[in-house]
């Protein structure tokens, strides 16, 4: 039996307006479901999902189709976006490549 997972409030929200600003710029775009779902090769009921706010979604897909409708997942242009990732890379690198649970007790009382 598969377990169903459970999601916080906050990403059904972040999913569901998602999904609607897909789903408005699609149709002000003037877009069938059928024409998006075949420019990004996916099925019309994978993309009814997506406009839905499913979280079960291949996250891959939601992104490509969000670009291809002009949606902005993030409040930067492109060359930006590349910076910001150089920059996230570059203080990743100065981070432990791994984390482990301390396994001594500290006695920290005095």
């Amino acid at each position: 039996m598969l377990k169903k997972r459970v999601y916080s409030t906050y990403a059904r929200d972040a999913a569901a307006l998602l999904g609607r600003l897909i789903q408005l710029a699609r149709k002000e775009k003037k877009m069938t479901a059928q024409d998006l779902a075949d420019r990004a090769d996916i099925a019309r009921g994978t993309l009814r999902k997506i406009e839905q706010g499913n979280l079960s979604c291949e996250l891959g897909i939601v992104f490509e189709i969000a670009a291809l409708v002009g949606v902005k997942l993030f409040d930067i242009d492109q060359p930006v976006l590349g910076k910001e990732l150089d920059a996230i890379r570059n203080k990743i690198t100065l981070l432990p490549q791994s984390i482990r649970k301390s396994r001594r007790d500290i006695d920290d009382d005095f």
